[in-house]
This record gives C-alpha cells, sequence and structure tokens, in this order.
C-alpha cells in the first residue's frame, strides 16, 4: 500500500535500496517551523546532559576514586570536544534534521545512515525512559506514595511533557529555557553553598582499597589520588560519559533553527564548554563536603546528599522537589530529540512514513513524539512487570548503559563520517571548521572504542549489550525486508545522492 501523496515509480539505487518518488504534498504534510536562535540551541544541548550531573555520574568514585573519575572525566571531555567541533563543522555544511543520520548516509551510504541512526534512536528513547524512572522515585518520595503508584508518575511525566512539545516549537524551546537555566541556577547555589564546607584530603580522597580489591572508607581521608591505579580511571570511563551525554543531539534541531550556519556551531560550542565547566565543579564540590567521595559512590542522588550535608536533613522534600529540575530538564530536551530523530529517519523512508507526519497548524512531528513515547513507557511497564522489585536496578543499569551503548556506537560513526567528508568531500561549504580537524575526530573514535570496552567488562553492562543487540536485530531485520525498499528523496538524502553538491 502507498501512503498518500507518494507516487509509484520506483528508482533504484546501487547500494541494494529502492527509492520511491513523491509529490509536493509529501513533504507539505511534514513541514517544520525556524524558531530556534543560539541560546535556544544552547539551552537544548545544556538541557539535555544537566541531570547527568545530579545523579549518575558520581558511581564512577567507587570504579576509580576520585582520582580515577577526574582522569576519566578529562579524557571523556577531550572526546566531547572532539565530537562538538566535529559536529560544529558538519551540521551547518549538511543542515538537516537527520543529524547523525545525515552525517554518515552522506559518506557511508544509506545503510550506514541507518546504522548510525538505528544507534542514536536507542540513546534518545531509552534515555527519557530511565529519566522518568527517576523522576518517579524522586516524586513518590515527596508525595510518599508506595512502589504501586509508580506507573502513574511515569505516565503523568510522558503525558505532560510530549504535549509541550506537541503545542510548537516555541514552547518547546522555552520550556527547555527555563529548565535549563533553572537546572544550573541550583548547581550554581550547591557550588557556592559548598564552598565554606569544602576540604579536599578529608572528603575527596576518602576512599582507600580493601583486601578483597573493593572501596573500603577512610574515616579520615588522606588517601591516594589513584586508588585503583589507572585502571581504575579506565574503568570509570562509562560513568564519566553521563556528564556531557546527548548534547549531540542539537544538529536535530538543524532545520528548527533560524540560522542554523550562524548559530549551530556557537550553540554546540557554548554548550560544551558550559557542561565541561559544570562536571568539574560538581566533580570537586561534590565530594569534597561530608560524607565525601566513599558516601556518594554509591548514592542514587548525589546532589540531594550534598544538599543534604550543608542545609540538613530537614529539608529533604523541599531539596528533593528542587533536584528534580535536572531531571525534567533532560527529559523534556531528550523528548524533543526523539521526536525529530524519528521523524527524520520516517520522512526517508528509513522508518514507516507515517511517523512523520507533522501537526497541520503546529507543524510538530506529534506522531513520532507520541510514538517514542509510548516505546519509552511500554519498556519501563515490560520490565516492572516481569522483574518486580529488581525492575528498579534493571532500568538504573541495563536500559541506561544500553543508551550510553548505542551512542559511542553513533560518535563512532559521526568521527569516521566526519573523517570521510573532510576527504572526500572538499568542495562541501563549510560555515564553519573545526579546529581539532582529523585529529580530533580520531580522538572520539578511540575514546569511544575503549569506552565500550570497559563496558563489556561490567556484568551490567553486558547485559545491555545483549539488549542492544536485540535493539539492532530486530531494526536491521526491518530495514532489509521493507524499509530499504521504501526510501525517499528527503533532503538528507538528495543531498547525499548528489555527492553533496547541493542542497
Amino acid at each position: 500500500m502507498v501512503e498518500q501523496g507518494m507516487g509509484v515509480r520506483p528508482k533504484a539505487s546501487a547500494a541494494g535500496v529502492t527509492y520511491n518518488a513523491v509529490d509536493a504534498g509529501y513533504f507539505e504534510k511534514r513541514g517544520l517551523t525556524r524558531y530556534a536562535g543560539v541560546w535556544s540551541l544552547w539551552a537544548l544541548g545544556v538541557g539535555a546532559v544537566i541531570s547527568g550531573h545530579f545523579s549518575g555520574w558520581n558511581l564512577g568514585l567507587a570504579a576509580g576514586g576520585f582520582g580515577g573519575m577526574a582522569i576519566a572525566t578529562a579524557i571523556i571531555m577531550c572526546m566531547y570536544l572532539g565530537l562538538c567541533f566535529s559536529l560544529a563543522e558538519m551540521s551547518p555544511a549538511l543542515p538537516h534534521t537527520g543529524g547523525a543520520y545525515s552525517f554518515a548516509r552522506t559518506t557511508m551510504g544509506p545503510w550506514g545512515g541507518f546504522v548510525t541512526g538505528l544507534a542514536e534512536n536507542m540513546e534518545f528513547v531509552l534515555t527519557p525512559a530511565v529519566i522518568v524512572f527517576f523522576i518517579g522515585s524522586y516524586l513518590g518520595g515527596i508525595f510518599e506514595t508506595g512502589p504501586g503508584f509508580q506507573p502513574v508518575w511515569w505516565i503523568g511525566c510522558y503525558i505532560l511533557f510530549v504535549t509541550l512539545n506537541l503545542i510548537g516549537v516555541d514552547l518547546s524551546f522555552r520550556v527547555s529555557l527555563v529548565v535549563t537555566l533553572a537546572a544550573l541556577a541550583i548547581l550554581a547555589v550547591f557550588w557556592i553553598s559548598a564552598i565554606p564546607l569544602f576540604d579536599f584530603s578529608r572528603w575527596s580522597l576518602n576512599i582507600g582499597v580493601g583486601p578483597d580489591g573493593a572501596p573500603v572508607q577512610l574515616p579520615d581521608g588522606g588517601g591516594t589520588f589513584l586508588p585503583f591505579g589507572i585502571g581504575g580511571a579506565l574503568a570509570a570511563l562509562p560513568f564519566a560519559v553521563w556528564l556531557f551525554l546527548a548534547i549531540e543531539q542539537l544538529p536535530l534541531a538543524a532545520e528548527e533553527s533560524v540560522d542554523p550556519k550562524r548559530d549551530m556551531p556557537k550553540g554546540l560550542i557554548l554548550g560544551i564548554f558550559t557542561l565541561i565547566f559544570s562536571a568539574f565543579m560538581v566533580l570537586f564540590l561534590n565530594t569534597g563536603i561530608p560524607n565525601g567521595a566513599f558516601a556518594l559512590s554509591s548514592s542514587g542522588e548525589p546532589l540531594l546528599d550534598g544538599f543534604k550535608a550543608i542545609y540538613g536533613a530537614d529539608t529533604a522534600k523541599i531539596l528533593a522537589l528542587i533536584a528534580v529540575i535536572g531531571l525534567i530538564a533532560s527529559f523534556h530536551t531528550i523528548i524533543f530529540a526523539y521526536g525529530r530523530q524519528i521523524y527524520s529517519l520516517s520522512r526517508a523512508g528509513y522508518f514507516p512514513t507515517f511517523l512523520s507526519v507533522t501537526h497541520g497548524t503546529r507543524r510538530t512531528p506529534h506522531v513520532a513524539l507520541v510514538a517514542g513515547a509510548l516505546v519509552g513507557l511500554a519498556v519501563l511497564l515490560v520490565v516492572w512487570v516481569v522483574a518486580g522489585e529488581a525492575g528498579g536496578a534493571f532500568i538504573g543499569g541495563t536500559l541506561l548503559n544500553m543508551a550510553v551503548f548505542g551512542a559511542m556506537i553513533s560518535y563512532m560513526m559521526q568521527a569516521t563520517a566526519f573523517i570521510r567528508l573532510r576527504l572526500h568531500f572538499p568542495h562541501i561549504e563549510r560555515p564553519y571548521r573545526s579546529p581539532l580537524g582529523i585529529a580530533g575526530a580520531a580522538v572520539t573514535i578511540v575514546v569511544a572504542a575503549v569506552t565500550i570496552y570497559y563496558q563489556l567488562l561490567d556484568p551490567v553492562y553486558r547485559a545491555g549489550v545483549i539488549g542492544a543487540a536485540i535493539w539492532y536485530a530486530l531494526g536491521i531485520g526491518y530495514f532489509a525486508a521493507v524499509g530499504r525498499h521504501k526510501l525517499v528523496l528527503s533532503p538528507e538524502e538528495e543531498f547525499a545522492m548528489s555527492g553533496g553538491r547541493s542542497h
């Protein structure tokens, strides 16, 4: 069955795919609205990441101690700098909503584009599902609802924030800006409040190594900078990713940016340097106050615990409500991301084309937004029903690790696309050129590959890889059997088919 607006004249490609002719009506039903400027893009990128500064990163302290986590953060920072400068060059040169898929499609063909897009799809659909799980946990504690009420919090949050994204792109970006600024303001209050209590040797260095090689608490601090050696620093790499994960979603807003050739590089670079500053402030100040790095190494709410150490446990509920702001910022902005990511792959035919239809008046990808929410929510509910009490550990560990695994694959593919663009597409107009060049992209590939290796050494991460393999198998099976024969010459595809000689 051919969707209304699509023609019936197929056009074969040497890559083993088939393009279907469409008329103007196809793209009229899939239009977006330009709104975002530099600061909207900055907020979108920073907001997607900021929940990782509230929780998640701290588990790396158990793997490497403070020094190991600090080194891991510096290494991961280098990976993201290489990635963000590469994206800053590619996104204005290929200003399409497809983002990662678009870059890989241009340089590695339809299969390369699909594999990259599928990896990013796994990251962006699962990450908000995990974030809303943590939001539900916080809200359950604040309002004293039982474990059985959790799905109500999840469904309610999805309905609220998908609706905000459905109403219009202007509201989406305004909410992103407000919640991102609020999350950063909360972090700034914490940093200022922590400084009078800061004691690096006493608290940051209070992790030692027990006879069995496990971390132990040093009551008086004064431990070594690298209690687990350089191996501990490498083992902490997957956890340091939380401090930067998802800023790469920014190119997905290219077709909703007023001037992507000017604003996208600025938004990316401002965003990554904001996150670098915040990451190291959180790492130093959160570990350097009571109860120190050892307590944080197993904490589910490190920033909340830090606030309690400063202001006392009596204000716990108020502080918990404040801490939810960081989770909400990331939840809202990544919903935006998966909506555009599904939309772009669908518009080009890689996913079923009905998913890319936009609202007739609001011009938002409402079908993609709802579909992504339903998939994420379905995964949450299935795990909750099947795993019972153990479901929380699975959601907080395995599903989030699947998202990281998908991200690392996507990073390697995007960095490879950057290198190939530099080598084989020198004629493409580049309004911005990465000062790190091919070397920066190569660092991204190496660090991402090392991060995956250390993921595989952790049993929890290995379970996530199995889940990722199932996701890949289902996606590639669909594309091989159906999707590759349904492709459409979307802007990304036309640019790639033309050899990058026209938009």
